[in-house]
C-alpha cells in the first residue's frame, strides 16, 4: 500500500527510531521503515498507532494532499460508454454511507473467488443484526485477535456460523463476537 508516513515524518522532522519510540506501545524503527516502504502491510491498527505518533489523522497516511478527488466521466449501457454532460465526484470507499466502521481485508492468496491482491472493504455491523448478514461474506473477531471469515450461514443466540471460501473447510462457530463486518465492496486490480 502506498502510504504517506516517510513524508509525514520527515515533515515533522523526527527520524525512524523517534516515531518508532512515540509509538504506543514502541516499536522498532526497522518495522517502522517496513510500513513505509510496503515492506510489511499498513494494517488498520498500524494506521491508528503511527498517526497517534505523528499527531494526524489516520487518513492522512494513505490520502494524496495534491492528487483530485476521482471523477466519474462516463455511463456504460448496452450500446457502449455515454460521457456525462457533468462530471462529479466518484464515491471512494470511506465516503460510502451507512453507520458502522470500514475494515479492509486484503488477500493474499487466491482463496475462493478471491484472488490476490483484492481488498474487501467490510461494515462492522452490532452482532445483534447478524440476521441481515445472512448469506453475505462476513470477517468475524475470535478471541486470541484472530478472525474468522467467509459466508454466514448461521446465527442462534449468541452463536454465528461462518463457513470459509476454500472447498472443504467445516463451518467456524464464534460465540458472542465484539462486532461482525460484512462485505460492501470488492476492488480488484485488472
Amino acid at each position: 500500500m502506498i502510504n504517506r508516513i516517510r513524508d509525514i515524518r520527515k515533515q515533522k522532522g523526527m527520524t525512524l527510531a523517534e516515531l518508532a519510540e512515540a509509538c504506543d506501545p514502541p516499536t522498532t524503527a526497522q518495522t517502522i521503515g517496513r510500513l513505509e516502504t510496503g515492506m510489511r502491510n499498513l494494517s488498520i491498527k498500524w494506521m491508528d498507532r503511527i498517526a497517534d505518533a505523528l499527531g494526524v489523522d489516520a487518513e492522512v497516511l494513505v490520502r494524496s494532499e495534491s492528487a483530485g478527488h476521482p471523477q466519474v466521466v462516463a455511463q456504460l449501457y448496452a450500446a457502449g460508454p455515454e460521457a456525462l454532460d457533468t462530471p462529479r465526484d466518484a464515491i471512494l470507499a470511506t465516503d460510502l454511507g451507512s453507520e458502522g466502521m470500514l475494515v479492509v481485508l486484503t488477500i493474499e492468496e487466491s482463496v475462493g473467488e478471491f484472488r490476490p491482491g483484492d481488498q474487501l472493504w467490510l461494515r462492522q455491523i452490532d452482532p445483534a443484526d447478524a440476521g441481515r448478514a445472512i448469506n453475505r461474506d462476513v470477517l468475524v473477531p475470535r478471541t486470541g485477535g484472530r478472525f474468522a471469515f467467509g459466508r454466514l450461514i448461521d446465527r442462534q443466540g449468541s452463536l454465528v456460523g461462518v463457513l470459509p471460501p476454500g472447498s472443504g473447510q467445516k463451518q467456524q462457530v464464534v460465540d458472542a463476537p465484539a462486532w461482525i463486518a460484512v462485505a460492501e465492496m470488492l476492488v480488484r486490480k485488472l
